[in-house]
């Protein structure tokens, strides 16, 4: 907060160097302290009203300033009677500053000769310029961020410190213009979608200026689009009440009119959509297969390859290679796109099934001895030699109009010669294989259906009836076939020849992972048979990678994960990665990752379990990448906690994991394989090594504490503390126990989070780790609960174990967490030392950045709050935040920003407060809790108090009201008190 001129306005981008420096070159600013620099150099600008001259003079841009305008605007009406002696002065001082050529004297006045870029003013208004021709070209995202390299010229308040009237003037001007500026630039964030960051800057500039209308009305908007409708109305309410109190006005009518689309829940309110209209739908050939009369979706797809064969009209001729997995709808895709191209290819359409994926493939000379006939040439006059036909068919097209659709091909090699050579013609073709040797190929990577395809195509298939009447079931039986069309197909087919069987009867056949495969076959149509094409193509070292890989759970698994369960060197490894995705058997997701489809990995294990014998095998594969995570994990773990003991507690790995040469990388691994770590500890629990799969789990312990992975964490920590338990391995149990605990509590589901079994497990197993994290759990558990004396007595008993194991920086944790208990008895000084025996700790052990030290700042903030040193409590808590944002842990990032508000409340900084509030907000989005989001929109409600918006202030708190209630919260009764202070009592 400036105490002085209210909240600054955010800018998004960093702020932009006004004028690039050159040697010599002069350069000036007014968009804050009018400035001069020669080069890289400052120079002295004088006196305030040696400065003042400066001003009038930049903002002529190069125009004469009489010495009587000159007067007027240093002294207004009352100028002294030695004004024009003066002006000369000064003059005659800046002219040795910026020397005789830029400051020039003619016809009874001056004026400053200088480049139009020298001016961080006139560099603005081309940006601006150049944002508005840009938003009305439609490109708004470049608008948005010219106008943001705009806002970032400005330094403070534009002429900063220059008296006079003419500068008092032209500062309104500039404040105006870059409220303007900043409101086109919110404009363009809801445009793109930006609503919920919109907000925080929002409510403050609203607190800033709030009989500014339209910064109420995009507010307004921020909200209805982030779903707070009651909030978006409640702003109007206030907007009203304000004006009405203020100005004794009505609110404009686009005010009004916005908030009765609010009331009727407008959709146009809703940021439109910006795709183009799909270009026409082309057309239809002769020799083509019939269409399928129930073709569904892949409107993408079919603009993309139907714009590619229209170019044939133009001067290239146009080749299109679609490539899949088998029964992803590759042969259904392209002869629709030809049948709907018919239009642009006139002089007839030529088809032929390749046979590609067979044990036979059709010979290019057969092929082309049936084109040549089919296009009218005799018998006789077919060539017999390869090469001869290829010249003959290309000479019959010359000159024509004509599509080519090759399906099912084997490869490159076998289609070249039937590609036509001149323009006008195209050729379309269908693979299991990626034509990447084809030159001059538009290459199409055709991906499963989305879940709205598939569900439409099945309830073509199926009737609407049927498939309205059980919904949820219809989507278990696409999803269960993978999204796969092929699969759909079958399973909608098999369901519409049974009138007897209801949807769910067939959701539950295909539930069976193990039969699910046999389910999907239908008269000739089998879903198996279509994938044993391709598998029975591969080499055996490629199947036998097929049948390993497929056994990992987890959506999908990079080139090192791979090289691990292989147990080959990496390039290897990628070499048998890189032939399966261009057999279309394994995808590629990104450059090193690679990913099954469904269906497909439930065919990869079933060849493993028929092939891969004995079972240890298959068994080790999967140590392997356990070892490999497991190992890689802790590297990541001791990066983001030097000196913590817990490493020294797991089960050694025999296979390496990566090393890493800084946090940044090893963060950036982490959060990507999030998916597939805490897939493998539970699959490698169910199989029998629960031990290294809650290793696994405390190694990667950020993932649930960062919130955007806290689910699958708490469902991984279950299935492991559940196997463990079945196992009889109670030092596993407990492990897992904790984190399960640890993870609910972060959740905000405390109920959940009890962790006294996981201390007598880890009693029982004489488990150092768990002795001194789960009663450590325990006491945070307490403390939310507001039991005090218990949360005392857990972090006691965990401070002692922690020291008992030389756990520095858990003794850390403990001390910062009994620093949270004594501060909410009102203990405050206690609260304070302790807290800084924990940070000292962090700092004697840890680097500065390290996770653990945020969270000893953090406890040491809101202890120094209490205390009510609030200077020294800001500074932590912002060095506090700076770490949870490059640590990427989204709840404490959120936490920190909401302790951020209520310090300022304390300050009654309203707008600050509220600004951070909304930060905190948007931070914990889906994360945290709905106890946490209550507790932030109770501060958010104060703060809005604080800046007079009162009735959107009662909507914050009747929400978190409802949460407290429902959860059964004591913080419910102060929030009563907040919406009542009459009522109570």
């Amino acid at each position: 907060m400036d105490r002085d001129n209210g909240p600054r306005v955010r800018v998004p981008e960093q702020r932009t160097p006004s004028i690039p420096a050159t040697a010599d070159a002069l350069r000036f600013t007014v968009l804050g302290p009018v400035r001069a620099w020669r080069g890289s150099e400052l120079l002295s600008s004088g006196s305030p009203q040696q400065r003042a001259l400066l001003t009038a003079l930049l903002l002529r841009e190069g125009r004469t300033a009489t010495a009587g305008e000159l007067i007027d605007a240093f002294w207004g009406e009352d100028p002294p009677s030695q004004a024009l002696a003066t002006i000369r002065t000064y003059a005659s001082r800046l002219r040795k500053i910026l020397g005789q050529d830029t400051l020039v004297s003619e016809s009874g006045g001056y004026a400053i000769r200088t480049e139009r870029s020298a001016l961080d003013l006139t560099l603005a208004q081309d940006l601006a310029a150049e944002a508005e021709k840009a938003r009305a070209a439609g490109d708004r995202c470049q608008a948005r961020t010219l106008i943001n390299k705009v806002l970032g010229l400005w330094d403070g308040e534009a002429l900063a410190s220059v008296p006079g009237p003419y500068a008092d003037n032209q500062r309104t001007r500039l404040e105006e213009w870059r409220l303007q500026l900043t409101e086109t630039r919110l404009d363009l964030d809801l445009e793109v979608g930006c609503h919920a960051e919109a907000v925080s800057e929002l409510t403050a500039l609203t607190a800033a200026h709030p009989l500014r209308e339209r910064l109420r009305e995009l507010l307004m908007v921020a909200l209805y689009r982030s779903g707070r409708q009651a909030e978006a109305l409640a702003v109007y309410a206030d907007t009203r009440r304000l004006l009405a109190e203020e100005l004794g006005v009505d609110p404009r009518p686009e005010l009004a009119q916005l908030q009765q689309r609010i009331l009727r829940a407008d959709e146009e309110l809703a940021r439109p959509a910006d795709e183009p209209a799909p270009a026409p739908a082309p057309l239809k050939p002769a020799q083509l297969p019939a269409t399928v009369p129930d073709f569904t979706g892949r409107s993408a797809f079919v603009t993309e390859l139907g714009s590619r064969l229209a170019t044939a009209e133009g001067s290239v001729m146009a080749v299109s290679a679609v490539a899949g997995i088998g029964g992803v709808g590759k042969t259904t895709l392209a002869v629709h796109v030809a049948h709907q191209a018919r239009q642009h290819f006139p002089d007839g359409q030529l088809y032929v099934d390749l046979q590609g994926a067979g044990a036979r493939a059709a010979e290019p000379e057969t092929v082309l001895g049936s084109f040549l006939r089919a296009l009218g040439t005799a018998d006789s006059a077919i060539p017999d030699t390869l090469d001869e036909r290829a010249a003959l068919y290309r000479s019959t097209l010359d000159g024509r109009r004509i599509l080519i659709l090759l399906d099912n091909a084997h490869d490159a090699a076998q289609i070249r010669p039937l590609l036509p050579g001149t323009p006008g013609c195209a050729a379309l073709v269908t693979s299991r294989v990626r034509m990447v040797d084809l030159a001059g190929a538009h290459l199409v990577d055709l991906d499963v259906m989305s879940p709205e395809e598939a569900l439409q195509l099945f309830t073509r298939i199926v009737g609407a009836e049927r498939v309205g009447a059980e919904r949820e079931a219809a989507l278990d039986v696409v999803a269960a076939c993978g999204f796969l069309p092929l699969a759909i197909r079958i399973a909608a087919s098999r369901l519409a020849a049974r009138r007897t069987w209801t949807v769910s009867v067939l959701a539950a056949k295909l539930a069976d992972e193990r039969r699910r495969l046999d389910e999907l076959q239908a008269g000739d149509l089998a879903v198996k048979a279509t994938f044993e094409l391709g598998y029975g193509q591969l080499e055996p070292a490629q199947a036998h990678a097929f049948r390993l890989l497929g056994l990992a759970d987890g959506p999908d698994i990079s080139l090192a994960a791979a090289a691990a369960l292989l147990d080959l060197d990496p390039h290897v490894a990628e070499d048998l990665l890189e032939a399966l995705v261009d057999t279309s058997l394994v995808e590629s997701a990104a450059p090193g990752r690679y990913r099954y489809h469904d269906l497909v990995r439930l065919y990869a294990r079933a060849c493993a379990e028929r092939d891969e014998q004995p079972p240890v095998r298959r068994e080790l594969a999967l140590s392997r990448l356990l070892d490999f995570y497991l190992a890689t994990a802790a590297g990541v773990y001791a990066l983001e906690r030097p000196g913590e003991r817990v490493l020294d507690h797991f089960t050694p790995t025999e296979y390496p994991g990566l090393t890493f040469p800084a946090r940044e990388a090893a963060l950036d691994w982490l959060f990507t394989e999030s998916s597939g770590l805490l897939a493998c500890a539970r699959q490698s629990a169910a199989i029998g090594m629960p031990q290294r799969a809650a290793d696994l789990l405390m190694a990667v312990v950020d993932l649930g504490e960062s919130g955007a992975n806290s689910h699958q964490f708490a469902t991984a920590a279950k299935a492991v503390s559940e196997a463990a338990k079945a196992a009889g391995v109670p030092r596993a149990e407990a492990r897992a126990r904790t984190m399960l605990s640890h993870v609910h509590s972060v959740s905000g589901r405390f109920a959940e989070a009890e962790a006294m079994r996981a201390l007598d497990l880890g009693l029982l197993a004489q488990d150092a780790v768990s002795q001194g994290q789960a009663p450590n759990q325990r006491g945070i558990i307490a403390l939310y609960e507001n039991r005090h004396d218990d949360a005392e007595a857990h972090l006691t008993q965990a401070l002692t174990a922690f020291r008992a194991d030389g756990n520095k920086p858990g003794e850390a944790a403990a001390l910062c967490n009994l620093s949270r208990v004594h501060l909410a008895t009102g203990r405050t000084a206690t609260a304070v030392r302790l807290a800084e025996e924990g940070v000292a700790i962090y700092d004697s052990d840890a680097s500065g950045l390290a996770l653990r030290l945020a969270n000893g700042k953090y406890a040491l903030g809101l202890a120094l709050i209490g205390s009510g040193r609030t200077d020294p409590a800001r500074h932590v808590l912002l060095e506090a935040l700076q770490i949870f944002r490059e640590s990427r842990q989204q709840l404490w990032h959120g936490m920190t920003l909401f302790r951020l508000s209520e310090l300022h409340l304390t300050e009654q900084e309203g707008a600050q407060a509220a600004a951070h509030a909304e930060q905190s907000l948007v931070v914990l989005r889906g994360i945290g809790g709905d106890w946490r989001r209550a507790n932030v929109l109770t501060v958010l409600g104060r703060a809005l108090t604080v800046i007079g918006q009162t009735d959107r202030a009662q909507v914050c708190w009747g929400e978190a009201l409802t949460v407290f209630e429902e959860l059964g919260s004591p913080e419910a009764e102060a929030v009563r008190q907040l919406l009542d202070p009459a009522g109570v009592g």
